[in-house]
């Protein structure tokens, strides 16, 4: 299990490069991360990623409330963890969608905001 520290995550990029590791590590389906500042107000970031299963929908997210829950970071509100089909948390300055693969299809999130910027997740997990 990886480890998180309360100073990997004091600021909005920390917070996102630690969502990413946690999710890479627990070997999380298509990783995406939007930048989505100049689209909404809402939040600067998106992270969009699937499960291969509810049940592995579920334990992402468990591990991000874990591990960045450890660091000191909780997040404002989560939802749709009942139905885990799409389950999305929000971090303040980044909400995190976990999908199920019929959901994130169906959804096609990362077409709805096609403007925005795609992050290389390369340079977030170095």
């Amino acid at each position: 299990m990886i480890k998180i520290y309360p100073e990997e995550v004091s600021d909005n990029i920390g917070l996102l490069r630690a969502i990413v590791k946690v999710l890479d590590d627990k070997q999380a389906v298509g990783i995406n991360a939007l930048c989505v500042e100049k689209q909404t107000s809402l939040c600067s970031y998106f992270i969009i990623c699937e499960g291969r299963s509810t049940t592995h929908v579920s334990a992402l997210a468990d591990a991000l409330d874990e591990i960045i829950g450890e660091a000191g970071i909780t997040p404002l509100h989560t939802e749709g963890v009942k139905e885990a089909n799409w389950i999305a948390i929000d971090y303040a300055s980044t909400i995190v969608h976990i999908f199920d693969r019929n959901s994130r299809e169906f959804y096609c999130l990362e077409n709805l905001w096609r403007d925005s910027e795609k992050l290389d997740l390369s340079a977030l997990l170095s």
